[in-house]
C-alpha cells in the first residue's frame, strides 16, 4: 500500500487576476507533488480559492454585479492559469462551495459552544486590503505593518475566538516539532514577535460587510475571513464535525502546507490554535517561501511592475517559465523575476545545455546509426567511468535537496549533471570516431552512455518541466521508467528507433525580444490611458446627456454591411481591419476589437456601418465608416444585423 502524502497552497485570494508572483507558489506545491508521485506515494495535492471578505464585496459594488458573480469571474481566471501552468491538483476548493460553507458554520457553532469563541467589540485600525485589525502599537509609521496602506479607525460588535488559552501548548509544540516551520527563521520570528509579546484574541465575524458565511446563530455577523479561509484545508478532504469522511481520516494530517512569508502568523499561530481547540493534529509541516519580485520591489499595481503568468507564457512557452521559476527561488532570500534574466536563463540552461545536449545526441544516432539506438559493449574508458560517476552523484544530490523540497537547488543539481554529459561529447569527439570504421562500437558506447544519460536525468527533471519531459522520452523512444530506474545505467533505449527531433528550446533574440516587449507595454498603457479617458468622458456624458433633435440623427447615414474579409492589423494588438459589402462596394473599416473577437468569427456576419463617417487613418491604415457596438460587462460586443437584412440597405 502507498504512503500517503496530502499538500496544499495557501487558496487564492479572489480580489485580483493573480500575478505570476502569486502563481509561484502554485507551481512550486506542483513540482514537490509531482516528485512525491514520481517517488510513489499517494499524492493529495489541495488549491482553490479564498472569495469571502470586505474587499471582494467592494470591488463586487464597484464592477456593478454580486459578488458571487465577481469571485466566480476571477476564481475561473485563477484556476485557468493554474492549469495553463500545468498544475496538478487534486482538487479546486472554492470557499463558497456549499460543503465548505456547511462545515465552517459547524466549527464556529462548536467553538462557541465549548467557550473558545465569544462576543465583544473591536476597536483598532482595519486594513481593508489585509483583512486585517492593528492596534496602535503594531502599525509602522501609522500604516499597515503588512502592506504599508492607510488603515481606518473601526469599531464594531464581533466574536472573538481566545488566543491567550493555547499559547503555551503552542510554543511547546513548537520545541518538539523542529520541522514544524521551514524555515527555522520563520519560527523565531512567530515566537519573539507575536507569541512572547502575548497573543490578542483573534477576531472571527463581522458585521460591518454581508458578503461571508453567515453565523447561524446571530444573523448579524459574518465569519470573518481565517477562521474560513484556513479550515478549507480540512473541509475540501470531507471533515465533518459529527462524521468526517474516510478520505479525511486516510489525508490529515497535511504532510506539507506551502504558504508565502507574508501569511506566515496566520497559519503558525491561528490555524494551530483552531485545530487544538477542535482536537484535531496538527500539520505535520508549514513551509514558508520568500516572495517572487518585480526586478527588487514587491509587484503591485500601483507601482506599475506586475508581470502575468499567461502573458509570460505566451512569450516564452510553459516549461522555461516554471524552469526560471522553480530555478530562481530559493527558501531563504527573495527571488526576482526580469525579462532579461528570464531570457539569459533560458538560452544558457534550456538552449545550451538541455537543448543542445538532446539535439546533438539524436542527430548523431540518426546520422551515424540511421536513426536506431545502439547497443553497448560494456566496456567503460576513463570518459564513460568518469561521466556514469558524475551521474550517480549528481542524481543523489538532486534526491537529496528534492527530499528538502529545495526545489532551486534540485534544479542546479540536474542542470550540472547535464553539463557532464555535453562535457562527455567534448572528450570523446563522436564525429572523429565516425571517420574511422574500426571505432564503430566506441562511437555505439558514447552515443548510447549519452542516451542512458539523458534518460536518467531526465525522470528527475520531470517534476520541474513535465512537458518538456515527455517530449524528451519521446525522442528516444523510452518505455515506461519509474524512480528506481533512475539510480543506475540500464540501456533500456537500445535498439529502439528515434523519433523526430524537434527543437526544444530556441535561442531568443534578447534585444529583438525587449524591443517586442517595450513596444506591447507601451501599447497596453497608452490603451489604458485612452480607457480611462473615455471612462471619465462617459461619465461626463453620462452625467449630462446631450438632446439632439430627430434632424441631427437624421444626417448619420446607418446601412448594413456583409465581413467579406477579416485580418488583423500589422502594426496593432487592437486593431482589425475588415472589408464590408456594403451592396455594390466594398469598404474597408478599421475596428479595435480585437481583444474581443478572432476574424474567423466575423467574416460572413451582418453589421450595422456608419457609412458617411469622414475617413481616418488608424495605425497608418485607412478606414472608411464604423461598426456599431455595445459596452458589456464581459466588453465590447458587436452589433448585428438580422439575417434577413441586405448589404446596403438603410438603418432607420
Amino acid at each position: 500500500m502507498k504512503e500517503k502524502f496530502y499538500i496544499t497552497t495557501a487558496i487564492a485570494y479572489t480580489s485580483k487576476k493573480p500575478h505570476i508572483g502569486n502563481t509561484y507558489e502554485a507551481v512550486l506545491t506542483d513540482a514537490i507533488a509531482r516528485y512525491k508521485r514520481l517517488r510513489g506515494y499517494d499524492v493529495y495535492f489541495l488549491t482553490g480559492t479564498d472569495e469571502h471578505g470586505q474587499k471582494i464585496q467592494q470591488e463586487a459594488e464597484a464592477a456593478g454585479i454580486t459578488p458571487q458573480a465577481y469571485v466566480d469571474k476571477v476564481a475561473g481566471e485563477i484556476k485557468s492559469i493554474w492549469d495553463m501552468f500545468n498544475v496538478s491538483y487534486d482538487k479546486f476548493i472554492r470557499t463558497t462551495d456549499e460543503e465548505h460553507v456547511k462545515c465552517v458554520q459547524k466549527i464556529f457553532n462548536k467553538l462557541y459552544e465549548q467557550g473558545d469563541i465569544y462576543k465583544g467589540t473591536y476597536e483598532g485600525n482595519y486594513c481593508t486590503p489585509c483583512e486585517s485589525f492593528w492596534t496602535d502599537t503594531q502599525l509602522v509609521d501609522g500604516k499597515c505593518p503588512d502592506c504599508g496602506r492607510e488603515c481606518k479607525k473601526a469599531s464594531e460588535e464581533a466574536y472573538f475566538l481566545k488566543m491567550s488559552k493555547y499559547a503555551d501548548r503552542l510554543v511547546e509544540y513548537y520545541n518538539s516539532h523542529d520541522e514544524f516551520i521551514t524555515p527555522v527563521s520563520r519560527k523565531n520570528e512567530m515566537i519573539n514577535n507575536f507569541i512572547k509579546p502575548g497573543l490578542q484574541d483573534l477576531c472571527v465575524s463581522r458585521t460591518s460587510f454581508t458578503w461571508g458565511i453567515p453565523v447561524t446563530f446571530d444573523e448579524r455577523h459574518v465569519t470573518y475571513v481565517w477562521l474560513d479561509a484556513l479550515s478549507n484545508y480540512i473541509t475540501a478532504i470531507g471533515f465533518d464535525i459529527d462524521n468526517p469522511s474516510e478520505l479525511y481520516k486516510k489525508l490529515w494530517p497535511a504532510d506539507v502546507q506551502v504558504i508565502g512569508k507574508d501569511i506566515v502568523r496566520f497559519h503558525t499561530i491561528y490555524w494551530p490554535i483552531i485545530l487544538m481547540a477542535l482536537g484535531l493534529p496538527l500539520p505535520k509541516q508549514i513551509l514558508a517561501h520568500p516572495w517572487l519580485l518585480s526586478g527588487i520591489d514587491k509587484m503591485s499595481k500601483s507601482r506599475g511592475n506586475v508581470i502575468y503568468g499567461d502573458d509570460l507564457i505566451a512569450q516564452f512557452g510553459l516549461d522555461p517559465v516554471r524552469h526560471y521559476l522553480l530555478a530562481e527561488m530559493g527558501y531563504y532570500n527573495d527571488g526576482s523575476i526580469t525579462y532579461e534574466n528570464l531570457i539569459k536563463r533560458t538560452n544558457s540552461d534550456l538552449a545550451n545545455v538541455l537543448g543542445n545536449l538532446v539535439s546533438r545526441t539524436g542527430a548523431m544516432i540518426k546520422q551515424y546509426f540511421g536513426g536506431v539506438i545502439p547497443k553497448n559493449s560494456g566496456n567503460d574508458d576513463e570518459f564513460a567511468v568518469s561521466l556514469k560517476t558524475a551521474i550517480k552523484e549528481g542524481f543523489a544530490d538532486t534526491v537529496a535537496k528534492y527530499d528538502k523540497y529545495l526545489l532551486a537547488d534540485a534544479d542546479a543539481a540536474i542542470f550540472n549533471t547535464l553539463k557532464a554529459c555535453n562535457k562527455y561529447i567534448d572528450e570523446t569527439t563522436p564525429w572523429v570516431l565516425a571517420k574511422n570504421p574500426e571505432k564503430k562500437q566506441a562511437l555505439a558506447d558514447v552515443l548510447s552512455n549519452l542516451v542512458e544519460s539523458i534518460r536518467i536525468c531526465n525522470i528527475l527533471l520531470e517534476p520541474l518541466m513535465p512537458d518538456t519531459a515527455k517530449k524528451i522520452n519521446a525522442i528516444f523512444n523510452v518505455p515506461e521508467q519509474n524512480f528506481e530506474s533512475a539510480r543506475d545505467y540500464n540501456y533500456c533505449c537500445e535498439g529502439v528507433t528515434l523519433g523526430e527531433i524537434p527543437i526544444l528550446f530556441a535561442r531568443i533574440d534578447e534585444k529583438k525580444l525587449l524591443a517586442e516587449i517595450e513596444a506591447k507595454e507601451k501599447e497596453a498603457k497608452k490603451s489604458a490611458k485612452e480607457a480611462e479617458k473615455n471612462k471619465k468622458k462617459s461619465e461626463k456624458t453620462d452625467e449630462k446627456t446631450e438632446i439632439i433633435g430627430i434632424e441631427d440623427f437624421a444626417k448619420v447615414d446607418l446601412r448594413v454591411g456583409i465581413i467579406k474579409e477579416c485580418v488583423k492589423a500589422e502594426n496593432s494588438d487592437k486593431l482589425l481591419v475588415l472589408q464590408i459589402d456594403m451592396g455594390g462596394e466594398i469598404r474597408q473599416v478599421v475596428s479595435g476589437i480585437a481583444k474581443y473577437y478572432t476574424p474567423e468569427e466575423l467574416i460572413g456576419k451582418k453589421v450595422i456601418v456608419v457609412s458617411n463617417l469622414k475617413p481616418v487613418k488608424l495605425r497608418g491604415i485607412d478606414s472608411n465608416g464604423m461598426i456599431l457596438a455595445a459596452d458589456t460587462e464581459n466588453g465590447v460586443k458587436v452589433i448585428f444585423a438580422d439575417e434577413n437584412a441586405n448589404p446596403g440597405s438603410k438603418v432607420r
